[in-house]
C-alpha cells in the first residue's frame, strides 16, 4: 500500500499549515512566524513556531518538529499514511493508491457520513412537514431562523431508518461512524429518533458526533409509554472523543483567542445562550464531567476559564482536580456565580445583561467555594459557624499550595468569628487529613494522569528518536543557516561548507545546496538534521536584510571570525608540538588578524574575505 510522493508533495502543498495548527493553538502572528504554546507539552512562555511559507512547525521547548503531515501524526496518532488521507481529503486531493483498503479510508468515509447527516436533519428541520413541533419547540427558545442555520441545528425523524436510507452506506460505516446500528432483526437503525439534532464538531468546523434533545410534552398530552433520556449524545468512535471534544469550539475560537477567555457550560443551549447575548466564547462538554483532555485543550486558546453552570447545588459542585489542572496547564479556573435556579440558557433570554455581569465578577475557583459554604450556612448561632468554617476549610485544604491557602485563613475567620489561630489549626488538621487519605476520592484514572513533556519525537521516516541533545549551540553557523533558508537569493556561492564546525550544520548547509526546495532537503536528511532545518525555518535571522547593504557579508563575517580563532588556537597548539616554526607561525597569525580587522573596512572587506577562505580552506586540507 503506497500514495505516489508526487501526490503526498501535493498534499503538503495543499495544506495551510497555519489554518491546520489553528484549530488545535492559538496561534499569533510575530515577525514572519507565528507563534504559541506547545500542544505537546505544557509551557507557559509560546515556545511552538509555525513558518507558513515553508508548512513547519517546531518547538523550541520539546523540540518536536515537522510538516503538517507530522502535526497530525503527533497529534492524533494517526499512522503516516492515514494522516496523509485526512490531509487530502482536507484539501479536496483525490490519491491514487496501490490499496485503498484501511482505517484511513474508513475514517474519511466516517467524516463524510456525519457531515451528509448533518445535511439531512437540517433540511429536515428547515423544510419537513413533521419538523412543525420542532420548529416551535425552538422558537419558544428565542431561536429564529439565523440562530437555526448558523449553529445547523437539525431534526430527527420519529423514524426507525430515515437517516440510513438517505445515506446508502455499508453497515460498517453508518455504526463506524456513530450513526446507527444494526438492530435484531438484521436491519439498519438509526441511532437518534424524534429530537432535535444539535451537530458537535472538531475545532475546524468538521462535522464529527450529534448530540439529540427530546421534545417537552405538549401542554396536556399524557406522560410518554417509556422513559427518554433528555439528552441522546452519539457513541464514541474513531472520530469522536467525548474527552477531548467541546463543542462549539469551533464557532467560539475567534473571540476566546482574542479575549483569552472560555466560558465553560453544562449544555448546548447554553452555549447558543451565550452567543446570543454577545459573548461568542462559550463551549460545554459533550455529556461528560469536564476532564485533564478538556483542559489540555483549552489551554491552548485561552489563559482564563470560566465555569457557567446552573445555580443548582448539582451544577456546582466542586472538585479538588481543578487545582491540579490550574497549576499543570498554568491556567486560572473561575466560576460565574448565576442565580439559584436559572441556567445560562434562561438568563440570556430574561436578562442577558445580568449574565454579562456575573461572567465578568466571576470568582476565583476556591473563593467560589468557600462562599458558597459560608452563603448557605446559618451563621446565627455558634453551632452554625463552626460548621460553615469546617466546610469552608475542607474545600480550602484540597488547595496544593500552601500560601493560596493561608490567604483564606483571615477571611473564613473572620466571617465565622473565630479565632485565626484556631482556624488556621483546623486548616492544617484537615490538610494532614487529606495528604494521609490520596486515594479518597483524589485517586487519578490512567486517561487523567498528566504526563512528562515528551522526550522523543517521531521522524520522518517512522522510527523514533531521542530529542536533540543540550548543548552549546554555534550561532554564527545558525544565523549563517537562517539566512541560507529564508533569502537563498542573497547567498549564492559566497559560504563554504568548511566553515560550518557543527556536523549537523555542515550536513544542513550541503542539503540545502544540493537540493531545490526546503522540503527535499528535509526529506533528504537524518533526522537530526531535518529537525535542525525545521528549526530554521521557523527562526528569523538576527540580521536586518532591510537595513544592511551586505547581509551575507554580516552572517560571513561572524562565520570567519569563529573558525578563525579557533584556527588560531590550533596554530598555537602545533608551535607547542613543534609542527610548525615560529616564524612561520608568527606570519600567519598576523596576516590573519589583519584580515579579520579589514573585514569591517568597506573598501578592504572582499578581498580580507577572499584571503581568510583561502587560509581556512588551507588549513583544512593540512589537517
Amino acid at each position: 500500500m503506497g500514495i505516489p510522493a508526487e501526490e503526498i508533495a501535493q498534499v503538503r502543498a495543499a495544506t495551510d499549515i497555519v489554518a491546520l495548527i489553528g484549530e488545535q493553538v492559538a496561534l499569533r502572528k510575530s515577525g514572519l512566524r507565528w507563534t504559541g504554546l506547545c500542544p505537546f507539552h505544557s509551557e507557559k512562555s509560546p515556545s511552538f513556531s509555525v513558518n507558513a511559507e515553508e508548512g513547519l512547525f517546531y518547538c523550541f521547548g520539546c523540540k518536536k518538529s515537522g510538516d503538517a503531515i507530522t502535526f497530525v501524526r503527533e497529534s492524533t496518532g494517526m499512522a503516516f499514511i492515514d494522516s496523509v488521507r485526512m490531509l487530502a481529503d482536507r484539501a479536496g486531493i483525490e490519491l491514487h493508491e496501490d490499496d485503498a483498503s484501511g482505517d484511513g479510508k474508513d475514517r474519511t468515509a466516517y467524516l463524510d457520513a456525519v457531515a451528509r447527516a448533518v445535511e439531512f436533519y437540517h433540511d429536515r428541520l428547515l423544510n419537513s412537514p413533521d419538523a412543525a413541533g420542532a420548529r416551535s419547540y425552538l422558537r419558544s427558545r428565542g431561536y429564529d431562523g439565523d440562530v437555526v442555520r448558523s449553529f445547523q441545528l437539525g431534526w430527527a425523524p420519529d423514524d426507525w431508518d430515515q437517516l440510513a436510507k438517505h445515506l446508502r452506506v455499508p453497515d460498517k460505516i453508518l455504526e463506524g461512524a456513530g450513526l446507527g446500528f444494526v438492530n435484531k432483526r438484521g436491519r439498519p437503525q438509526d441511532f437518534l429518533r424524534n429530537r432535535v439534532v444539535f451537530p458537535i464538531c472538531d475545532p475546524g468546523g468538521r462535522p464529527i458526533a450529534m448530540g439529540g434533545r427530546i421534545l417537552p410534552p405538549a401542554p396536556g398530552a399524557p406522560p410518554p409509554e417509556r422513559h427518554e433520556p433528555k439528552y441522546k449524545n452519539s457513541p464514541e468512535t474513531s472520530i469522536y472523543s467525548k474527552r477531548r471534544t467541546l463543542y462549539g469550539l469551533n464557532w467560539a475560537k475567534k473571540q476566546i483567542v482574542e479575549l483569552s477567555e472560555i466560558i465553560v457550560c453544562e449544555g448546548y443551549t447554553d452555549v447558543i445562550a451565550f452567543f446570543q447575548a454577545d459573548m461568542p466564547r462559550a463551549v460545554a462538554t459533550c455529556g461528560t464531567a469536564l476532564a485533564e483532555e478538556h483542559f489540555k485543550v483549552m489551554r491552548n486558546f485561552a489563559k482564563r476559564i470560566v465555569l457557567a453552570y446552573d445555580g443548582d447545588a448539582a451544577g456546582q459542585s466542586a472538585t479538588g482536580r481543578v487545582y491540579e489542572w490550574e497549576r499543570s496547564h498554568e491556567v486560572d479556573v473561575a466560576v460565574c456565580a448565576l442565580p439559584e435556579g436559572t441556567d445560562p440558557a434562561e438568563l440570556a433570554r430574561e436578562d442577558p445583561e445580568a449574565l454579562r455581569a456575573a461572567v465578568a465578577a466571576a470568582k476565583p475557583f476556591l473563593q467560589f467555594r468557600v462562599d458558597r459554604a459560608i452563603d448557605l450556612a446559618d451563621l446565627s448561632t455558634a453551632e452554625g459557624r463552626a460548621k460553615a468554617a469546617e466546610a469552608a476549610l475542607q474545600a480550602v485544604a484540597e488547595h496544593p499550595d500552601a500560601l493560596v491557602r493561608d490567604q483564606y485563613v483571615m477571611g473564613i475567620a473572620d466571617r465565622c468569628h473565630l479565632s485565626p489561630d484556631l482556624v488556621r489549626g483546623r486548616l492544617s488538621a484537615h490538610v494532614a487529613g487529606e495528604r494521609s487519605q490520596p486515594e479518597r476520592g483524589r485517586g487519578r484514572s490512567r486517561s487523567e494522569e498528566i504526563p512528562p513533556p515528551s522526550e522523543e519525537y517521531l521522524s520522518d521516516d517512522g522510527e523514533e528518536g531521542p530529542a536533540l541533545p543540550p548543548g552549546p549551540v554555534d550561532r554564527p553557523g545558525i544565523e549563517a543557516l537562517t539566512l541560507c533558508v529564508h533569502r537563498p537569493d542573497l547567498v549564492g556561492d559566497r559560504l563554504e561548507a568548511f566553515l560550518f564546525h557543527d556536523p549537523d550544520q555542515r550536513a544542513a548547509f550541503e542539503a540545502l545546496i544540493e537540493f531545490p526546495s526546503l522540503q527535499e532537503a528535509i526529506d533528504s536528511s537524518p533526522s537530526s538534521v531535518a529537525s535542525l532545518l525545521r528549526q530554521l525555518a521557523v527562526e528569523e535571522a538576527t540580521v536586518d536584510t532591510t537595513i544592511i547593504d551586505d547581509p551575507v557579508s554580516a552572517v560571513l563575517a561572524q562565520l570567519l571570525r569563529s573558525n578563525v580563532r579557533r584556527e588560531l588556537a590550533e596554530l598555537q597548539a602545533e608551535l607547542r608540538r613543534g609542527e610548525i616554526d615560529a616564524a612561520e607561525s608568527s606570519r600567519q597569525v598576523s596576516q590573519a588578524q589583519q584580515n579579520l580587522a579589514a573585514l569591517d573596512d568597506l573598501a578592504k572587506r572582499t578581498e580580507a574575505e577572499r584571503a581568510l577562505l583561502g587560509w581556512l580552506e588551507m588549513r583544512g586540507e593540512r589537517a
